[in-house]
């Protein structure tokens, strides 16, 4: 099934759903750098996930759902790109797609090109070393992924991909979201209408809460909420 083009459009949109979930999770561990006792709280979270057995395998998965959501979009849009062998005459503009539906292709290079540097930045050291370690005061031996996040958004030009890269993502959301909803079945005439709603607010919302990562560390922001835990 998956060697036609409606299935490759499904293994897109089931990939893209599982990528969008794993986007929620991060969001929300990311989160904890933004508050008073963020330093604390986000290396107990980033020790979590990488050493809980079952996160571990979770991971295989998450590369491999890159791996094929990535594969099916080239593989789709050089499909698109090809199918026809004049263009149109006149270009129909948005009446037929939407700007950011035409450019999922343009927009999901982007996001390939900021996750490599991401994986560079911060997946090497955490799983192969590079990092300062240090013992908590309840006796629990990890890596200081917050110094190393401090390290690099010290830095003016990282800052600024990482801003881009959360544009880019929500622009590619922007019709992710929805389209994946459709490609499955599941955007009846009922739901569509709550589906887009949400999907709208989802592109907005998620990709926001990972640019103030990077601008708070660098200006030194945080929000004064001690005590407030969101992971543990």
């Amino acid at each position: 099934m998956f060697s036609t083009v409606v299935g490759k459009k499904i293994l897109m949109a089931l990939t893209g759903l599982f990528l969008i979930s794993f986007l929620v999770i991060h969001a929300y561990i990311n989160l904890n750098v933004l508050f008073t006792n963020g330093e604390e709280n986000f290396n107990r979270a980033a020790h979590f996930m990488g050493t809980n057995l079952l996160i571990r395998i979770l991971e295989i998965g998450l590369f491999a759902g890159f791996i094929a959501h990535i594969y099916q979009g080239f593989v789709l849009e050089y499909y698109n790109r090809t199918r026809r062998t004049a263009k149109y005459a006149v270009s129909p503009g948005n009446a037929t797609s939407t700007w950011y539906s035409r450019s999922m292709g343009l927009f999901g290079t982007l996001i390939l090109l900021f996750l490599i540097i991401h994986i560079i930045h911060f997946w090497v050291p955490s799983r192969f070393g590079g990092l300062q370690e240090f013992t908590t005061s309840d006796g629990i031996h990890m890596h200081n992924l917050y110094l190393r996040m401090d390290e690099i958004f010290n830095q003016e030009w990282v800052v600024a991909l990482y801003v881009a890269a959360c544009i880019s993502l929500g622009w590619h959301l922007l019709h992710g979201f929805h389209s994946a909803f459709q490609t499955m079945g599941w955007n009846s005439p009922k739901f569509g209408p709550s589906i887009k709603t949400i999907g709208i607010g989802f592109s907005v919302l998620i990709p926001l809460l990972f640019a103030l990562m990077p601008i708070f560390m660098y200006f030194n922001w945080e929000i004064d909420l001690k005590g407030l835990t969101l992971f543990f």
